[in-house]
């Protein structure tokens, strides 16, 4: 049975984005003396966990990052069960996607990714393009600065050909070619773990968006952590640059 909300959210203003930096897998399974890639599969289940209490609290978008371009580093018996869960949950949430009424995107550079789990990723979205639930977003070999290098090149194709006139070019015309089209910047950012860096995330997106970082491992995080993050979120004034009123 679901524990009932310690905090009232009936007054709260839910953030439309929620962003989250799934951090502290590994240590949360070293610290039950279990090597990394348990921790990442127990990790896995709490990102659909949270999906469900999401959706459930009005929290219309939600972006996790999966896996970074700087993942690739780690040892390679670890990025190898990392790809081997991240195949399979792509497999597992085509189903349950669907069952939930929820659109899966994923952003990222997926042209180094194999092929099994670039078919898995197309199906995944082209399955679940017309649902009209949570938006949920994985990021996937992503890097910031990677998406915006690949957007700047595709930008400067268009302009080389003619396509876009260097007169025409902007923000908005900028975040057309970006992995995120479509998609509004987050409200609110979650770093879990008590790492308080962005990690090449969501760089550009994040210009106007509440962080909020608590010491909880990712695998250990819950309703009752997410609503102390929308708790957070709604003793902030955000201004966007203006002055309080």
């Amino acid at each position: 049975m679901a524990k009932k909300s310690v905090i009232d959210m009936s007054e709260m203003k839910i953030p439309n984005h929620v962003a989250i930096i799934l951090d502290g897998n590994g240590r949360w399974a070293k610290k039950r003396l279990m090597p990394r890639n348990y921790g990442h599969a127990k990790g896995a289940k709490t990102v659909e966990k949270i999906c469900e209490e999401a959706w459930d609290m009005g929290i219309k978008y939600l972006t996790v990052y999966a896996f970074s371009t700087e993942n690739w580093k780690r040892p390679q018996d670890e990025v190898d069960a990392l790809m081997k869960l991240l195949k399979n949950y792509l497999k597992d949430c085509i189903e349950r996607s669907n069952s939930n009424d929820m659109r899966v995107r994923v952003i990222g550079d997926k042209t180094v990714l194999n092929d099994e789990i670039r078919e898995k990723i197309e199906e995944l979205e082209e399955m679940t393009k017309d649902n009209k639930g949570l938006n949920f977003t994985i990021a996937i070999n992503y890097g910031s600065r990677d998406e915006m290098v690949r957007a700047m090149k595709k930008m400067a194709m268009d302009v080389k050909e003619g396509k876009v006139s260097p007169e025409e070019l902007s923000e908005a015309t900028f975040e057309n070619y970006l992995d995120t089209i479509g998609i509004p910047d987050p409200d609110l950012l979650i770093r879990t773990s008590g790492e308080q860096r962005l990690s090449n995330y969501l760089l550009w997106q994040l210009a106007y968006t509440e962080f909020y970082f608590t010491d909880v491992l990712w695998p250990d995080f819950s309703k009752k952590d997410l609503e102390q993050a929308v708790l957070a979120y709604n003793k902030r004034d955000r201004r966007f640059g203006k002055v309080s009123t």
